[in-house]
């Protein structure tokens, strides 16, 4: 019973040793290299997902006029681009970094000059300039399928938008 339990208890650790190795071997470098360090590394459709939520949820501040939550979330989107520059700076022979350093900048600037102004019209100008920088990445990676656009309800209804008074 004891030799049972030990030849059970070396094969799992030598499963566990090996796992990293095998999904290394299907991984990117990136991921390679976080999952032989033991780290976790966000696949890049992980980060744009969350980077869709976060645009959403800007679109719906600065309609709301709740300047205060779109200052967050576009300091959010900003991390989010940092993250998929980071952690993905090449997916799918696409240069995602160089990419996000070519596109982004002016838009994020824009709409932080625009958020600061609590200016709605210039904010609606400055998203829709993001949204298409958005787009535009999509087409240069041949994802052009992926098409942004500005929400029209939100997908969010256990939060409030509306600036609390």
């Amino acid at each position: 019973m004891r030799l049972a339990a030990l030849l059970a208890n070396v094969l799992l650790m030598i499963g566990i040793a090996l796992s990293p190795q095998v999904s290394a071997q299907h991984a990117s470098p990136t991921q390679a290299t976080a999952s032989a360090a033991g780290s976790y590394v966000p696949g890049l459709g992980e980060i744009m997902a969350a980077q869709q939520m976060r645009h959403a949820k800007l679109w719906l501040a600065g309609r709301a006029r709740n300047w205060p939550l779109a200052s967050y979330e576009l300091d959010e989107l900003r991390e989010g681009f940092e993250d998929a520059a980071k952690f993905q700076p090449v997916h799918d022979d696409v240069p995602v970094a160089a990419m996000i350093a070519k596109l982004t900048p002016e838009p994020l600037e824009a709409l932080s000059r625009a958020v600061a102004a609590k200016d709605s019209a210039h904010f609606t100008k400055s998203f829709d300039r993001l949204t298409a920088a958005c787009n535009e990445c999509h087409r240069a990676a041949n994802h052009g399928f992926i098409v942004i656009v500005r929400p029209t309800s939100s997908a969010f209804p256990n939060q409030a938008f509306a600036p609390s008074k």
